[in-house]
């Protein structure tokens, strides 16, 4: 029998799969291009800035782990608020080009001391698998964006994510939005594509497209499974990416489509249509 949640679709049992979860060495320089220095990279970060200081700089200083470096920008968000960071990534250049950002970063945020950096930021270099395996502490705060979308099986990365966290912790969990890639390519007219299921990337070569996207349903599936709640769920990227313009945005323009993507992004329907979704989700003490 089907499950009535995820229905078949037409040459489903064709799709080829990836095989082994995506790391970043041998295409850092690439990620950086393309998910940070292009128009919708800018407006993700722009987006998830905002979404933190109005869900967690509340917090009082912790200890925080984050699994997965990106280029250092919620590591430096963390840190410069007083927390103590774990920071676990398993690519040798990701964990290099952060550490520059976290020295030198970007013109809105000043640079950390190289004190901070010693005593408050401590690097792991395994995966969420290894390291999960070899530790059996549990943190106040997990942060985990734009993961579990890059490994084989999301569903054991987001139980180990989950027994990661203290009771009483809040996690901060991005992932890749399915939903919206399969309304994205329906919109450009790729319909075998969405038909097929031919949505997740392969793991190989230089294409960045995750190879397992993720779908709402299931992230609240796991939660339930793991006994963690979402206490709010918002999604990156609601308008921008639908935009009928590819020119680049005016600043005004700018300023105004990020006006429009916080006031919309935890409104029905359009936050189901975020390319990223974010959950905060909390283990109850």
């Amino acid at each position: 029998m089907s499950d009535a949640s995820n229905p078949p679709v037409r040459g489903e049992s064709r799709v080829r799969h990836a095989t082994a979860d995506r790391h970043f060495d041998g295409l850092a320089e690439k990620f950086e291009r393309g998910f940070y220095t292009t128009e919708r990279g800018r407006v993700r970060l722009a987006l998830t800035r905002q979404l933190m200081e109005e869900r967690f700089a509340h917090l009082p200083a912790t200890q925080v782990l984050e699994i997965g470096a990106g280029l250092g920008q919620m590591a430096h968000w963390w840190l410069s608020r007083g927390h103590q960071l774990t920071l676990v990534e398993p690519s040798g250049e990701m964990r290099e080009r952060a550490m520059q950002r976290l020295s030198s970063p970007e013109e809105d945020a000043a640079p950390l001391t190289q004190a901070t950096l010693t005593e408050r930021l401590t690097w792991d270099g395994r995966d969420l698998q290894g390291f999960a395996a070899a530790t059996h502490r549990q943190w106040p705060v997990v942060v985990c964006h734009a993961v579990l979308e890059w490994l084989v099986s999301p569903r054991e990365g987001f139980l180990l994510l989950a027994q990661l966290l203290a009771p009483g912790g809040v996690m901060s969990l991005s992932v890749f939005n399915r939903d919206a890639l399969a309304f994205s390519n329906v919109t450009k007219g790729n319909f075998d594509k969405v038909l097929d299921g031919r949505l997740a990337g392969w793991g190989t070569g230089k294409r960045l497209t995750p190879i397992s996207p993720l779908r709402d349903v299931e992230i609240r599936q796991w939660a339930e499974e793991a006994g963690l709640e979402v206490r709010e769920l918002t999604g990156l990227r609601v308008f921008h990416d639908y935009l009928r313009s590819r020119d680049p945005l005016s600043e005004g323009d700018m300023q105004k489509l990020l006006a429009l993507e916080c006031q919309h992004w935890r409104t029905p329907p359009f936050v189901h249509l975020g390319r990223y979704l974010h959950y905060e989700l909390v283990r109850p003490a």
